[in-house]
């Protein structure tokens, strides 16, 4: 029991720093952005053009002020210490996954008149993921989980129609999007506390199968019954009279 809350303990606590510092990645590379006064909007997902490309890997990580980054955060970090807690198997192929393909989406797809960023479409698709992996697992935690996040975070999905013009919506459908594949993708990738118990009774032998009649019996060819049927009949005749 110790060692299963010693093991607990240790996941929770990794589970927050993780978090804890790529949140704090965010905030140091906007608060960098702020005194050096450079604008890192350039470095955003530009679709359709070569440049645009670096955004893939950038976009996530730039804010365009501090609105836009606290608006971000809690999310953000709420999200990504239940993906690295409750899915520790799958948090971080499935994390670089999101965050990979909603930037590649970005570009093949939305609008080219622009550039995109914040970290809204990983968001997006981190609430996707949690939410379903409960329909796609189908056990009490992911469930839980999923049940969670339509609570909290259901006010998010009005996000992925048009509404300003300022708002990258294609980055939160696309990361829509890209949540559920994923979530799909890696649905098998169980902790352990997500696989079915195997229970001590499912362990013992089979018991031996006993029937009415001898299965010979059924083995038995129709000429074989036949003279048997044939020779009872003669011993009934030659005693019965």
């Amino acid at each position: 029991m110790s060692n299963t809350l010693e093991r607990a303990s240790r996941k929770f606590w990794q589970s927050l720093k993780i978090a804890f510092w790529l949140t704090a990645l965010l905030w140091g590379i906007h608060l960098f952005q702020v005194l050096t006064t450079i604008d890192f909007g350039t470095l955003g997902v530009y679709p359709r053009k070569q440049f645009g490309l670096k955004g893939i890997l950038f976009s996530p990580l730039i804010h365009s002020g501090w609105p836009h980054l606290l608006s971000n955060t809690p999310p953000f970090f709420v999200l990504t210490f239940i993906l690295f807690f409750f899915y520790r198997r799958a948090a971080v192929p499935s994390f670089a996954s999101i965050y990979l393909l909603t930037g590649l989406t970005v570009w093949a797809f939305a609008r080219d008149n622009a550039f995109h960023i914040g970290a809204s479409g990983v968001v997006y698709g981190l609430v996707a993921f949690v939410f379903w992996s409960g329909i796609f697992r189908r056990n009490v935690k992911s469930i839980v989980l999923a049940l969670v996040v339509v609570v909290y975070y259901s006010g998010m999905f009005a996000g992925i129609v048009p509404t300003e013009e300022r708002v990258s919506w294609e980055s939160h459908l696309f990361g829509a999007l890209v949540g559920i594949f994923v979530a799909f993708w890696f649905k098998n990738r169980l902790d352990q506390d997500e696989k079915k118990p195997v229970w001590s009774w499912e362990h013992e032998p089979t018991p031996e199968e006993r029937y009415f009649l001898d299965r010979d019996t059924f083995d038995k060819t129709k000429a074989e019954r036949q003279r048997e049927q044939e020779g009872g009949n003669d011993w009934f005749s030659t005693r019965s009279w």
